[in-house]
């Protein structure tokens, strides 16, 4: 059966990768704009328009599968990782920080972040049980996630506080839940009532009152929400399957 390329889903899914690509070009230009924030949060836009393109139009494909998860890799793991590596090199202690080589050696490690992407987005691709719920963060939040803090820490709120390791921990941490067995819930409502999407509920009402209050940088704030009350949710299932 011949795979027709360009297709609605497609061609959402290549503006998801035009976005991330935007991003990337963005670092390098302009460090105290928002705009790579606000093309990596298009690229998710785009992420998940993709899949409701495919649903309206029937239009399913392997192609479509393998290009979402491809546009993914750069928009979600490549973009972010550059983001990073930029704010490990100009924080205002990076040229102390650096006179010894360790440290500059230590920058490129920023870029587990595009390797566990990949392998996250890998793992999905063949794991069943991502259908409902996912097994680590999804690669369009930890990317949102470090867009935001990217926004706060190059020229915003903490630019001039933060050591340049910051960037490295962060990089650690998001690369573990991107393949954490961490199980996360998802947004996708199969009704709108209160039963059954208690979560969801709580969840996007927290994320509207960070939002409303930190803006971008409440972005982050809501992505940790979602971890701890993703982590709180699997502990609890741990502790009834062993209890049963």
């Amino acid at each position: 059966m011949k795979n027709k390329l360009f297709t609605l889903p497609n061609v959402v899914t290549l503006a998801n990768l035009a976005c991330g690509c935007a991003a990337i070009v963005c670092v390098g230009a302009d460090q105290v704009s928002n705009r790579f924030f606000w093309f990596i949060a298009a690229a998710a836009a785009f992420d998940f328009l993709d899949g409701a393109a495919a649903r309206l139009t029937g239009q399913y494909s392997e192609v479509g599968k393998q290009l979402d998860s491809l546009a993914d890799v750069v928009s979600f793991g490549v973009a972010p990782s550059m983001a990073l590596f930029s704010a490990y090199g100009h924080y205002p202690t990076f040229d102390h920080a650096t006179s010894w080589p360790v440290f500059q050696i230590l920058g490129w490690s920023v870029f587990t972040v595009a390797l566990f992407s990949a392998l996250r987005l890998a793992k999905f691709n063949v794991d069943e049980t991502q259908r409902e719920e996912f097994t680590g963060l999804p690669t369009p939040a930890a990317a949102l996630a470090i867009a935001s803090l990217h926004w706060m820490w190059c020229g915003h709120l903490w630019s001039d506080s933060l050591p340049p390791e910051t960037a490295l921990v962060t990089a650690a941490i998001i690369s573990y839940l991107l393949v954490s067995p961490i199980r996360m819930f998802s947004l996708k409502f199969k009704n709108f009532g209160w039963r059954g999407n208690e979560l969801r509920y709580t969840f996007l009402a927290l994320s509207s009152v960070l939002i409303a209050v930190l803006g971008i940088g409440g972005v982050a704030a809501a992505v940790g929400v979602y971890v701890l009350l993703s982590t709180v949710r699997h502990l609890a299932g741990m502790r009834r399957a062993a209890k049963n």
